[in-house]
């Protein structure tokens, strides 16, 4: 078949199928009938341009169109990859490098390490993004069953405050958590729920905000979504979910970001979606099969 989408033989020529019946057999006769009034017996007259064939030019410019999207993302100035034209971070944001979108990574390493014995991130860089990976981190902890547990809080404070208002919050916090509040909740002195029953409560930070940042001192706002509650039958308490938003003062000490006083406010919150509750024994899978993220900004 030609590019031409004639019949197989030649632009210039029309083919035609005759079908003879001759003493019973069927014999095919093909007619060729030339175009023009030349003549009938010389040599077929073949036309100066030859139509282009539409999937070639449906394929041409496909590939032009590969070309200027490759060459558009592919441009000079750096825009869109968070680098400058020298090839330099603009990870910060800076009026002269492109800003990274909410979702998109910025390239630097949160963190440098965690704690052994709690899992808390350390080692955020003394930078703006820095210390909203600090608070992201730091609203996960604040946020998790630990803090339900004396001796595991006693533990989580000193890594996450200043030293100087480690004692203050250590005192807050057990007040806090003290064990009339446990008991209203359905948790025993140490902060575990009834046989049976898992005691959940996990936060999941949705996005960070700087307000203030001089190098040394910051504040953060954390917006975060979190589930808490007793997953087990016949719970008083079954886990629901909730949207809050953390403020933390950070202060540079030690090397590292820590948090010198924060509050806590509702929302923003999303309206409930009509999907139905999961069961608590999928809650406690859940619980126990997913594990928590180290979050950077």
């Amino acid at each position: 078949m030609s590019l031409g989408g004639d019949d197989g033989y030649g632009d210039g020529y029309r083919g035609q199928d005759r079908a003879r019946a001759d003493d019973g057999d069927t014999h095919l006769t093909r007619t060729r009938l030339p175009e023009g009034d030349g003549d009938p017996y010389g040599a077929p007259r073949r036309s100066g341009r030859t139509k282009p064939s539409r999937n070639l030019i449906t394929v041409v410019s496909v590939v032009v169109l590969l070309i200027a999207a490759i060459a558009f993302a592919n441009r000079g100035d750096g825009a869109g990859d968070g680098k400058s034209s020298d090839g330099s971070s603009s990870a910060e944001g800076g009026d002269g490098g492109g800003k990274p979108q909410p979702t998109a990574p910025t390239g630097v390493r949160p963190v440098d390490g965690k704690n052994e014995t709690t899992g808390i991130a350390s080692g955020f860089a003394q930078t703006e993004q820095g210390a909203q990976s600090a608070a992201a981190n730091y609203a996960v902890a604040l946020g998790s069953a630990d803090m339900y547990n004396k001796e595991l809080r006693h533990e989580l404070v000193p890594q996450l405050f200043t030293e100087g208002s480690v004692p203050g919050f250590q005192k807050r916090f057990d007040k806090v958590y003290s064990s009339e509040i446990l008991t209203k909740i359905g948790l025993d002195e140490h902060g575990r729920a009834p046989e049976g029953m898992t005691y959940v409560s996990r936060t999941a930070p949705i996005g960070t905000k700087t307000t203030e940042f001089t190098g040394t001192a910051a504040t953060v706002e954390t917006w975060c979504t979190g589930v808490f509650g007793t997953a087990g039958e016949g719970s008083r308490r079954p886990v629901t979910n909730d949207w809050f938003t953390m403020t933390f003062k950070l202060r540079w000490e030690k090397g590292d970001w820590k948090v010198e006083s924060f509050s806590q406010k509702n929302g923003p919150a999303p309206v409930n979606s009509d999907r139905a509750a999961s069961t608590a024994e999928e809650i406690v899978k859940a619980v126990e099969q997913y594990g928590g993220f180290t979050y950077a900004r």
